[in-house]
């Protein structure tokens, strides 16, 4: 596969196939290769569903999306209000929207390359407006209300009623439009939804005020009916705002792109929408300005910071033939470059997607959280029912406080905080480890990750830069530099690309040979004149093993050269490993290089087990080993070698500099150098598990709490939507604790 390690190197080293020799190639993100990895395929369709709020609202849209022709998936992402489409290549959002419709769900498509907080911002300001007009209103009709309170009596009281009435009647309809018309659209559509019971509460009330008015009733509760409105709208936008505050990794992905950008043509330089750039296009860039689509510099030199998107915060080299992503930003001198992808093709949306799909996902948490909401809508109804009934045949017919009761248990059950118990964590969870340069590719890797209990690395390209350089190039004859340059140019091991780059950088023209060809897990081999060249580890060429990182090659019957090897430890290595070392799992270093280099780093990062010259299949033998034994393997690697490994660990974590083959393999992907946040997201892995269980703990609580207040008549329908709103507002609070 590539020239290993001196005897050893090529599984360990081999599987790093990986990275480029040049350390400001290695920062750079993984979108664009992940884009080429095929990991995304068919047609990705968003949608907003602003009035999506409660896990049946997940279950309703799912359920209609699924039955959709050429739909394959769909997820909903209650935290932002949106629905994640995999569907057949052709599939359009229109007939999608007009089902939504159907069974009563308002929806727009959206562009997940060109997301904003436009709307959100428009909800809050919506939510905002009314919570202050129906808190206006409300004062003044406890203004009034302290007047009867106060004993007047008759005529009086009921003109104080009538004022009451004018201006409840219109701030109920104003400020509960939100629930109404979701109410509505669902019933019309043959759908109960959570809307129902709180407008019905809403309603009644206002009823049942004006009705004891027109009879010159003693009491009326136009003051509860507009305080009603106002606790739910405030009870929406604060978990409006919580939920804000975790801000996905997909949404602050799609915050990185810009709306416009300037393309040159016929020489002169004209703004255009960013959505209609086409590969092709000139584009220029001016310092401080964002990369608006992926391109290729063909003019300028500059330096681009990727710490948005790749969390690194040292500036990388721009210049003619180096390859920028969109949402990267121009530093310091002017860049024209041609475009490569732009919108819905370019790097970034394909990012933004792969998050938003992996926020989306289903795991045993959003099951049973989903099951549970799917048997709350006929129990809950059931018990409201039974509950109006019993108190009407215990107050002796007494229908108004009866209905009070019932809408009570209605409103006070709302499974909301049930529906947001693991969102909210897997979102605000995926948004940290973003920041801190992880892109989580599966939905299920945040549940699996938090059961690890073993960690294995790989060695060159994972714990090392991968970017060795060679110490004794002078042992080589110009004609074995040529050689080796060729043999070194058909590999992409951080040995043989260095070799191959030290070459060219002095000036040796690769040889001509024939048959060249990669062995995994071994080097590469090809013919000169007849003879057999080789380019690898120890044993495959004939060589002896060594106790430094080395590369061997052998020309024909001519006894081998070592090439040795110098590389330089990853920044957050060590920290990396003390840290999971802290948190009480197994560490373990397996590798393909030889056994000295192996033993010495395993030494200066305090990893008591490791192996050496382990070949590709040893190291997938070794996961799947640990695995039959009952252990929970989190594989961190980064070359070929690792593939198999990568794919049957429980878990597993590649950086960006890694082939397309173990990134596609891996679940998550290191976005910048620094190994550090691969601890931080075992950690938060286990704190978001942790809030998960509480989330759900909290939910139960409050039902088991909450309904037989409810029940026994001690809790109004005012009081259940107090305790409604507080019981989502905790659990939105409880998931923002992650650290």
């Amino acid at each position: 596969m590539t020239p290993a390690a001196s005897s050893a190197l090529p599984a360990g080293e081999a599987e790093h196939v990986s990275a480029s020799a040049c350390p400001a190639c290695l920062a750079a993100p993984s979108a664009e290769a992940l884009a080429r990895s095929g990991d995304i395929r068919g047609a990705r369709i968003m949608l907003s569903l602003p009035t999506a709020h409660c896990a049946v609202c997940i279950t309703d849209v799912e359920r209609e999306l699924s039955r959709q022709p050429g739909v394959r998936s769909a997820r909903v992402n209650l935290t932002l209000k949106r629905v994640s489409i995999d569907a057949e290549p052709g599939v359009e959002a229109a007939p999608l929207v007009a089902a939504l419709d159907g069974i009563g769900y308002e929806a727009y498509e959206l562009d997940p390359g060109l997301l904003s907080a436009t709307e959100t911002d428009k909800r809050g300001r919506d939510l905002l407006m009314r919570i202050g007009v129906s808190g206006f209103a409300m004062m003044n009709i406890m203004l009034l209300s302290i007047s009867v309170w106060s004993g007047a009596e008759d005529a009086t009281r009921d003109m104080f009623h009538w004022i009451s009435a004018a201006i409840a009647l219109p701030t109920v309809v104003f400020a509960g439009q939100p629930f109404f018309a979701s109410a509505w659209a669902g019933l019309r559509r043959g759908r109960v939804n959570m809307d129902v019971p709180i407008s019905l509460a809403l309603i009644l009330a206002s009823s049942i005020s004006l009705y004891e008015t027109a009879h010159h009733g003693h009491q009326a509760y136009f003051d509860a009916a507009v305080m009603l409105s106002f606790f739910l709208l405030v009870g929406r936008y604060l978990d409006y705002r919580t939920r804000a505050v975790a801000r996905s990794a997909a949404e602050e992905l799609a915050a990185l792109e810009v709306p416009r950008a300037t393309v040159l043509r016929e020489g002169a330089e004209v703004v255009v929408p960013v959505g209609e750039l086409v590969p092709g296009d000139i584009i220029r860039v001016r310092p401080g300005g964002r990369i608006p689509a992926d391109g290729t510099v063909t003019e300028g030199t500059s330096e681009t910071d990727r710490s948005l998107l790749t969390g690194e915060s040292l500036p990388v080299y721009a210049g003619p033939g180096v390859t920028l992503s969109a949402g990267e930003v121009n530093l310091t001198g002017p860049l024209t470059l041609r475009v490569t992808a732009a919108g819905k093709d370019s790097s970034l949306h394909r990012m933004a997607d792969l998050v938003a799909t992996a926020e989306s996902a289903k795991t045993k948490y959003t099951s049973l959280a989903e099951r549970a909401a799917r048997a709350y809508s006929p129990l809950v109804h059931t018990l409201a029912f039974s509950s109006f009934l019993t108190w009407l045949w215990i107050t002796g017919g007494d229908v108004r406080h009866a209905i009070n009761i019932a809408a009570a248990v209605l409103i006070i059950t709302c499974p909301c905080a049930l529906g947001l118990a693991v969102p909210a964590v897997v979102t605000t969870a995926s948004g940290k480890l973003f920041r801190k340069g992880l892109l989580i590719k599966d939905g299920t890797a945040l549940e699996r990750l938090a059961e690890v209990d073993t960690v294995v690395f790989d060695k060159t390209g994972t714990l090392t830069m991968g970017a060795p350089a060679p110490e004794n190039l002078f042992d080589l004859t110009p004609a074995q530099f040529a050689i080796a340059a060729a043999l070194g140019g058909a590999s992409s091991h951080p040995l043989a690309t260095a070799l191959a780059a030290a070459a060219q950088a002095r000036g040796i023209v690769p040889a001509v040979l024939d048959d060249l060809r990669e062995v995994p897990g071994y080097g590469v081999e090809g013919r000169l004149d007849g003879a057999i060249l080789r380019l690898g580890r120890a044993d495959w060429v004939g060589a002896e093993a060594g106790s430094v990182t080395a590369t061997h090659l052998r020309i024909g019957t001519e006894a081998p050269v070592t090439l040795r090897f110098a590389d330089s430890l990853r920044p957050g290595a060590e920290a990396a490993v003390s840290a999971l070392l802290a948190q009480k799992k197994r560490v373990l270093l397996v590798s393909g290089d030889v056994e000295g280099a192996v033993a010495a780093l395993a030494r200066r990062l305090g990893i008591a087990e490791w192996r050496s010259g382990a070949r590709p299949e040893e190291k997938a033998a070794l996961v799947a080993e640990m695995t039959g034994q009952g252990a929970r393997v989190l594989m961190v690697g980064d070359g070929l070698n690792d593939t198999a490994a990568l794919a049957s660990a429980h878990v597993s974590i590649s950086p960006a500099s890694a082939l397309d083959a173990a990134r596609t393999a891996s679940d998550i992907v290191l976005l910048g150098q620094d190994l550090a946040p691969v601890a931080d997201a075992v950690r938060i892995s286990v704190q978001a598990r942790r809030r998960i269980k509480q989330n759900f703990a909290l939910s139960a609580l409050y039902n088991v709490v909450a309904v037989p207040i409810a029940l026994v008549g001690l809790a109004t329908p005012l009081a259940a939507a107090l305790a409604m709103s507080l019981s989502s507002i905790t659990v939105s609070l409880n998931s923002l604790r992650l650290k």
